[in-house]
């Protein structure tokens, strides 16, 4: 069963980190771009980070120099650092797996909220 299970997310203050997880199953993990994705209240879904299966990665620019993605092939995980978040970084975060000619694989969120 083809599954994307995200952890860590949680309410964190203004300036803060947390460190998000996407454990993967089903699937033949390294040869797939994996994402990150989030969708804010009454907005659409946005990219937030990638990372191919070579391992370079792409970032939408209101997170770049705060936001890091890493992958570890071993554990079938990708990771999202985030630091010095924001109040605009709350959003519901979500995992993705995407490889040409398949099916895009999505987990099922998690929250990430950003206040004091």
């Amino acid at each position: 069963q083809v599954m994307l299970v995200e952890s860590g997310g949680g309410l964190v203050q203004p300036g803060g980190s947390l460190r998000l997880s996407c454990a993967a199953s089903g699937i033949i993990f390294r040869l797939y771009t994996m994402g990150w994705y989030r969708q804010a209240p009454g907005k659409q879904r946005e990219l937030v980070a990638i990372i191919t299966r070579s391992g370079t990665t792409n970032y939408a620019d209101s997170v770049k120099g705060r936001f890091t993605i890493s992958r570890d092939n071993a554990k079938n995980t990708v990771y999202l650092q985030m630091n010095s978040l924001k109040p605009e970084d709350t959003a519901v975060y979500y995992c993705n797996a995407d490889r040409v000619g398949q099916k895009p694989v999505w987990g099922q969120g998690t929250q990430v909220t950003v206040s004091s």
